[in-house]
């Protein structure tokens, strides 16, 4: 509430200052002093075309070239009449001045009172208002159920026994079991978390709420709070139901200000009115709240212990198998060609997602509606991926230079070449310098096996395939003509090194610490030692890099000419290339 008055003092302060500045813009110019002898030869010279009259001490008047100026009122019988015979337009000014100053008055008023109304609008919200945005009816009969999902079948049926417990509490009870108060989701950005949730409902056939933690982050202090008890309020109306808390991270970090963390009072307090509502359930209502993140880790403890969320469950990035059957589902409303191969689909797109290969097979679609050919090809699904990887090719490449073509050339045959070199159980499906309309002048698919586990060595493997690019540039056009090609692929080498270092205790000199945690209890020396350990590990393996392409310099040049020559090179391309390279060495 001492924030709110806050804001309406700060409110008064503007609205008495745009009053004042509205008084001061309609008070008239500053006139010219005349003395009464000059007004009269002005006057009789025909240069006065307009006066005011009024009852002070003073009149003022217009020149017919616009000036204003003003002199003594005599006050005499007949003024007035005097000048409507030299053709002086004569105003009442007292009159006008009337009009004036009523006319500011009702807007001061009219400023003040829409001020008013809206900051009661706000103070009505902050008292526990839900406000439109996020007032919600539940979703009803929900046709998603498990069968709309393919993959993660250990997820599934880890919920399984949560659709049991909402069908059929009393079970449960009778041996003495709680029903879960909460479930968190959580895995990479696309896996099908919130799809999930929603199957959930489905199967158990309830009501299915759904909201975004960010609908509950508010300025004022109290309000989030209040839509969580609102929202609580109408899942008990409702019986029983599925909530769902998408992005709960927005409202439930850490509240201990570390680098992933960080504390207010209205987050404080929103987060603590979840944290009552779901201690005050029954065990037999019924109610399972279910939330979703992509950061398990910044979550604060009292969210993840016991009798709040229960049960944390990981929807994981899908498998070679996974992937096959969501292709294979989003592909049954879709004419694919008798010739397309799904599983190969499925091997070539490791690491994506269940929403990136929906993306996919619809991209396709595009394409081949684009051509009207009545199927599905297998080359729309290879143009298709390329377009989700790297964005659609850019038509118009008559403007780019020569030099740039080369630069491009040898940066991508460095990515493709150390991949070959170090890590040859990866496929680089494909290597091309023609640029993207996304901005990226060529780009090497590099898709690596499917792996539960990073090893160090795959990861410093990654790093070196990451910096290749620049180092093939530092050799073939020398270290002073580098270029900005290279952005992405320092910052995913820093990204992985960064890991290694700070999370892993992959390096030898920072030992097996986690430099997380101890920042967040008060070691932020230990951050700069960070900064140093991990740039002198770069440099080690961007030295390896280079002297791995100093020694390989001819393979180098040729898969850079082809690239030169042909614009794209497939995996067999490539290594026809690289074969034949040493064939002739």
């Amino acid at each position: 509430m001492r924030r709110i008055r806050m804001v309406y003092v700060a409110a008064i302060l503007v609205i008495i200052a745009i009053a004042a500045s509205a008084t001061f813009l309609m008070k008239p110019p500053q006139a010219e002093k005349l003395s009464y002898n000059d007004f009269i030869k002005a006057v009789d010279e025909g240069k006065v075309e307009k006066v005011y009259l009024n009852d002070s001490d003073v009149i003022t008047g217009t020149y017919t070239d616009g000036r204003a100026f003003s002199t003594d009122n005599p006050r005499k019988e007949g003024f007035k009449e005097e000048l409507l015979k030299k053709d002086i337009v004569v105003d009442e000014r007292i009159k006008q001045m009337q009009i004036e100053q009523t006319g500011g008055i009702i807007l001061t008023l009219g400023i003040f009172g829409v001020a008013l109304l809206l900051f009661q609008k706000r103070a009505k919200q902050a008292q526990g208002g839900f406000g439109k945005s996020v007032l919600l009816s539940p979703e009803e009969n929900i046709k998603v159920t498990f069968d709309s999902i393919a993959g993660n079948a250990e997820a599934k049926e880890s919920m399984q026994e949560l659709i049991d417990f909402i069908k059929y509490p009393d079970k449960y009870a009778r041996y003495g079991a709680r029903l879960p108060r909460g479930v968190i989701l959580y895995g990479p950005p696309g896996t099908g978390k919130t799809l999930m949730a929603k199957a959930v409902a489905g199967e158990a056939g309830v009501p299915f709420f759904a909201v975004s933690g960010s609908d509950f982050v508010q300025v004022y202090v109290g309000v989030g709070a209040a839509r969580i008890r609102d929202l609580f309020k109408k899942a008990r109306e409702s019986g029983k139901c599925v909530i769902f808390i998408d992005e709960i991270d927005a409202m439930g970090k850490k509240r201990d200000g570390g680098p992933e963390g960080g504390s207010n009072d209205e987050r404080d307090q929103t987060l603590n009115a979840l944290l009552s509502e779901m201690s005050g359930f029954n065990d037999n209502e019924g109610i399972v709240v279910i939330a979703a993140t992509n950061r398990l880790d910044t979550l604060d403890e009292a969210l993840l212990r016991p009798g709040r969320f229960d049960r944390h469950i990981e929807i994981e990035l899908p498998d070679v198998n996974s992937r096959l059957r969501i292709l294979e589902l989003h592909s049954r409303n879709k004419p694919l060609d008798k010739d397309v191969d799904l599983r190969k689909v499925a091997r070539q797109t490791a690491y994506f997602s269940g929403a990136k290969l929906e993306s996919l097979l619809n991209e396709a679609a595009i394409i081949a509606a684009r051509s009207d050919c009545g199927h599905i090809r297998m080359e729309d699904i290879d143009k298709a991926f390329y377009t989700v990887i790297a964005g659609a090719e850019k038509k118009d490449r008559s403007t780019i230079a020569q030099r740039d073509r080369e630069i491009t050339a040898h940066h991508e045959a460095g990515h493709a070449l150390v991949t070959k070199l170090i890590a040859p159980e990866n496929r680089v499906t494909k290597v091309t310098i023609i640029p993207s309309a996304r901005g990226a002048g060529g780009f090497s698919m590099n898709i690596p096996p499917d792996r539960m586990y990073h090893r160090k060595v795959d990861m410093e493997n990654s790093i070196k395939i990451a910096l290749a690019g620049r180092a093939a540039e530092e050799l073939v056009f020398g270290p002073e003509n580098i270029t900005t090609g290279a952005a992405n692929d320092l910052e995913r080498a820093t990204s992985i090194l960064l890991d290694m270092v700070r999370r892993f205790g992959m390096k030898e000199k920072s030992g097996l610490l986690n430099y997380d945690v101890l920042y967040r209890n008060g070691f932020a020396q230990v951050q700069a030692d960070v900064v140093n350990d991990i740039k002198a590990y770069m440099d080690d393996l961007y030295a390896i890099t280079l002297d791995m392409l100093k020694a390989n310099m001819h393979v180098l040049k040729r898969i850079a000419n082809s690239l030169l020559e042909k614009e794209s090179l497939d995996e067999n391309d490539l290594e026809a290339v690289i074969l034949s390279t040493k064939a002739a060495v």
